[in-house]
């Protein structure tokens, strides 16, 4: 067994630390996300909602790709898109380079739930930035950057432009 030098375990125990913050800070954001979907709660579920915000952020998807991004069985997206469909939110067509695909599209009644959240969010997330001491907040721009990129997620400002 290879012990660690001294050097190798200051990167481990940094790790460690930017595991614990990004834990905290993501309990703050699960609360910020919560209390901004309380606005749609009556038009959407957790899931149906990550399902639109994909779709927002990616553009029209097979079942299969939206299944992979929300991390759900092929067969339990096709009941979400099948609700989602019934409530107006998305649209299912027949993809015009390939026949036997099916695209699941955001309608613009989707498109308003998933932009209403985001302004909820926004708003509440901005006032938290606020309460930041300014010397931190570039550091912060950049770590978070960092972060969502590994992540793989897209900026808001991306997708919310039709980005992708």
């Amino acid at each position: 067994m290879q012990l660690l030098q001294p050097a190798d375990r200051s990167h481990l125990v940094l790790d460690a630390e930017i595991t614990d913050a990004l834990l905290t800070a993501s309990r703050a954001l699960v609360a910020v996300a919560a209390r901004s979907l309380s606005s749609v709660v009556d038009d959407v579920t957790l899931p149906q909602y990550r399902a639109l915000v994909v779709l927002a952020s990616r553009g029209p998807q097979t079942v299969g790709e939206l299944a992979g991004a929300v991390a759900v069985h092929d067969s339990t997206a096709t009941r979400l898109c099948d609700r989602l469909v019934a409530k107006k939110l998305v649209h299912r067509a027949v993809s015009r380079d390939n026949r036997r695909e099916t695209l699941i599209r955001l309608t613009a009644a989707g498109r308003l739930i998933v932009d209403r959240v985001t302004i909820a969010r926004r708003g509440e997330i901005e006032r938290i930035v606020a309460k930041v001491p300014v010397s931190l907040r570039q550091p912060t721009v950049e770590a978070l950057a960092a972060f969502s990129d590994a992540a793989g997620e897209l900026a808001d400002q991306s997708w919310a432009l039709g980005w992708s």
